[in-house]
């Protein structure tokens, strides 16, 4: 996304505002906001804020081009950006049976990592507010009172420091904090063009569970369509580990071709990743000016593993906070109800209480999928979460509400 020769930086960075740690979405949604004169509050005759947006120069250590996707009421402030959205979702169960629902008053939406870096990268080039660095960062502290310090190597060898205000570490924290349960949402897709037509382009399938299925944890299908020959399919799983590449080509395959029936087709890419599930609590201020965002500060709902959505709420907060003069601190992306839930939720599932195809399946065939994605969301009240939860195999989930809190807390997650 290219930068600021490190000469420059030297000379001209040494103190900021604003310095942001790794440039994934929540690192770029950060930088576009403060950017903006608007949300960034210093419209009119403020002076903008100084920010830098730190990128490791490693090629190795930055995410590949992903997909990111999340629902919300339109219009919303990324529409100009989105790839594609649609207004329906379907779920199939393992024994073939679909359920399928309009979203209103939601759509569901697609980003292509990549559109998205490049509109943001011209969004802070035209804008001249935030200076953008490779540089690996070393480590990160509390200076003084009104600054902290991150310390970088640049490209070339030579060590820099920078300090800021305020810092924004979207980095994954290394090693993960102490949990109870840890699960992997792991999956594999292929961008496919098929001969003839063979996808529904207003439906995405969220899940689809006539895949074969673990002996504890889950595995489904995932489909969204961008015409009627080409779409993404994913192969996905919920397990304490992932599968290596051959594997996930076999279920492609036959997900693709016994279970869509998708006839004579062409791969186009491939995408392929790993979200961690956990009940474990992440810290969003690690210092008196050091704060953590994204997945790096809890946006990671457990029980699903979307995150964009939460990120985007938690950024828009910062800002917010930042434009007022307040402390930046960014706020939790889900209730302290949510979480709960979810984390009963994630230890049945790794216990094998409760079968995790079935599970889902009678979530969405006793609820409707607006009310279930609002859910997911955390925006529901307690009432309309209590009625869900009737909705599930009501027995193991209490039996496991039941013990969670004599479950021990680990480094490995396990109890």
């Amino acid at each position: 996304m290219g930068g600021v020769p490190p000469e420059e930086v030297v000379v001209s960075v040494p103190e900021v505002d604003v310095a942001i740690v790794g440039a994934g979405a929540a690192g770029l949604s950060l930088a576009r906001l403060l950017a903006d004169p608007v949300t960034g509050g210093w419209a009119g005759d403020r002076a903008p804020p100084v920010v830098v947006l730190l990128q490791t120069p490693e090629a190795r250590l930055r995410p590949a081009d992903r997909t990111w996707c999340w629902w919300e009421e339109p219009p919303g402030d990324l529409d100009g950006l989105t790839f594609a959205s649609w207004p329906r979702v379907r779920v199939y169960d393992p024994g073939g049976g679909a359920v399928e629902s309009d979203i209103a008053p939601y759509r569901y939406h697609m980003i292509r990592s990549a559109d998205y870096e490049r509109a943001v990268g011209r969004c802070l080039d035209r804008g001249g507010v935030v200076r953008r660095v490779s540089a690996t960062v070393t480590g990160i502290s509390d200076h003084r009172d009104d600054a902290a310090e991150v310390r970088c190597v640049l490209p070339g060898g030579a060590r820099w420091q920078v300090r800021a205000r305020w810092v924004f570490d979207s980095r994954p924290p290394s090693p993960l904090p102490a949990a109870r349960t840890v699960l992997l949402q792991h999956f594999r897709g292929w961008f496919v063009r098929t001969r003839e037509p063979r996808f529904d382009p207003d439906v995405v399938v969220l899940m689809d569970l006539r895949v074969p299925q673990p002996e504890c944890g889950l595995a489904f299908g995932y489909v969204v369509p961008f015409d009627r020959c080409a779409a993404l399919v994913e192969y996905t799983g919920f397990s304490r580990a992932v599968l290596g590449v051959a594997a996930y080509e076999t279920a492609l395959r036959r997900y693709a071709g016994d279970v869509l029936g998708l006839g004579r087709y062409r791969v186009e890419a491939a995408e392929q990743g790993v979200i961690v599930m956990t009940d474990a609590v992440f810290p969003r201020r690690v210092g008196r000016r050091v704060f953590r965002i994204g997945a790096a500060g809890g946006a990671t709902r457990p029980s699903t593993g979307y995150t964009f959505a939460a990120t985007q709420r938690q950024v828009r907060a910062v800002a917010a906070a930042y434009a007022a003069g307040r402390t930046p601190v960014p706020p939790p992306a889900y209730s302290a109800r949510a979480r709960a839930l979810d984390a009963v939720l994630l230890r049945a599932l790794d216990t094998g209480r409760v079968e995790g195809a079935d599970f889902f399946a009678r979530l969405f065939r006793r609820n409707r999928a607006g009310t279930l994605l609002r859910f997911l969301d955390g925006s529901t009240r307690w009432h309309q979460d209590a009625r869900i939860g009737l909705t599930t195999p009501v027995g193991p989930m209490l039996r496991t509400a039941v013990e969670l809190p004599w479950v021990r807390r680990g480094a490995a997650g396990g109890g």
